[in-house]
């Protein structure tokens, strides 16, 4: 009888430290939606839905990925941020590990109002270089990482999909002069160096048009 209740109690605290634990993982949403407002919003828009073409749209964004790059923003410890940007690295300067998590929660979970391809000369060469890259060169599908329909995959690949499209180009232009480094393995530099100005502005405007 004895065993059994020192059994049962065991049963009962292991329960209620994963149900804390639990509790404690979920991000503070109403503080996220709170900072998105009164901090994101000038820029990204407070629902992510940026209307600036030079700052993305947050909305519908894998949560993995905003968590990461938020904080590859961060200087820390004295060193230089891993994603060097004066604006961003100013705004995650006080943020803690939990309120970049709720903020990336928060804008994941917001409908994108995506935007839509406008060269229509360019079409068939982004179509081209999405779907089947150049191989002769080097240069692999987009869709290979970010998907057929641009949707990308958590924590590594961003969804593309109604994404500006001079948002895209200016950040794989900054890939390709190594001004932006944080892609793993230097995946986005060694692709973007191989590629043009004309091909870089046709896979970002057919990228703007996936759904």
């Amino acid at each position: 009888m004895i065993k059994r209740s020192l059994l049962l109690s065991l049963l009962l605290a292991t329960g209620v430290v994963q149900a804390q634990d639990k509790a404690a993982a979920q991000p503070d949403l109403a503080k996220a939606k709170q900072t998105a407002e009164q901090v994101c919003g000038a820029c990204h828009g407070a629902d992510g839905n940026s209307q600036i073409p030079a700052n993305p749209k947050l909305a519908g964004q894998h949560a993995e990925y905003l968590f990461k790059q938020l904080t590859n923003f961060k200087s820390e410890g004295g060193k230089p941020a891993e994603r060097a940007n004066a604006v961003m690295g100013g705004m995650v300067a006080a943020l803690s590990a939990d309120d970049m998590k709720g903020l990336a929660a928060h804008f994941a979970g917001q409908k994108l109002k995506p935007e839509a391809a406008k060269d229509k000369s360019s079409i068939e060469l982004g179509q081209r270089l999405w779907r089947a890259g150049d191989l002769k060169r080097g240069i692999p599908a987009c869709a290979a990482c970010h998907g057929p329909a641009g949707a990308g995959l958590p924590a590594q690949y961003p969804r593309l999909a109604g994404q500006f499209a001079d948002y895209t180009e200016a950040q794989l232009k900054a890939f390709r002069a190594g001004e932006r480094a944080n892609d793993p393995a230097k995946m986005m530099r060694t692709i973007a160096v191989k590629m043009t100005d004309p091909e870089i502005k046709a896979v970002a405007d057919y990228a703007a048009g996936l759904r």
